[in-house]
């Protein structure tokens, strides 16, 4: 029955943002970052100051930094207007430092809550994040986005 229903369901442009921000998810949790940068534009820009190439380093030094990285997104909010989308979510990420596993712990070593304002735009049919903020809860936004 389920692949009746499979078979009859359209893909909507939610569940492909969806698929997007899962991939880039999984990306992030496998320290890939050619894969993460896979579903950024080129054209990628931030209220932070990053481009394309900013972004690309924020991602390098975070996996340089931690042995292990986590995401968990619990929830997405999702709204699209013809080829641009916004999806926004909180996600908690973690990072496990220290290369010897015998002394790891259970615990890891960074751990915040991140508020994301992802903006996608739809490129050649497929969706990429063309800008994004993202603040730690419990902080306030950063300087410089105030």
């Amino acid at each position: 029955m389920a692949a009746a229903f499979a078979a009859c369901h359209k893909e909507t442009e939610e569940d492909k943002i969806r698929k997007v921000i899962g991939s880039v998810q999984n990306a992030v949790a496998e320290k890939q970052v050619t894969a993460v940068l896979e579903h950024v534009s080129r054209a990628y820009r931030d209220p932070q100051g990053n481009d394309y190439d900013g972004i690309k380093s924020i991602f390098a030094f975070y996996f340089l930094r931690h042995r292990a990285v986590s995401v968990s997104i619990p929830a997405l909010d999702i709204t699209v207007t013809n080829d641009m989308a916004r999806a926004m979510f909180q996600a908690v990420l973690t990072g496990r430092d220290g290369a010897d596993s015998e002394h790891t712990t259970i615990l890891p070593e960074a751990l915040g809550v991140y508020q994301f304002n992802v903006v996608l735009r739809k490129e050649e049919n497929v969706w990429k994040v063309l800008s994004a903020t993202w603040d730690r809860i419990g902080e306030g936004p950063s300087p410089r986005q105030q």
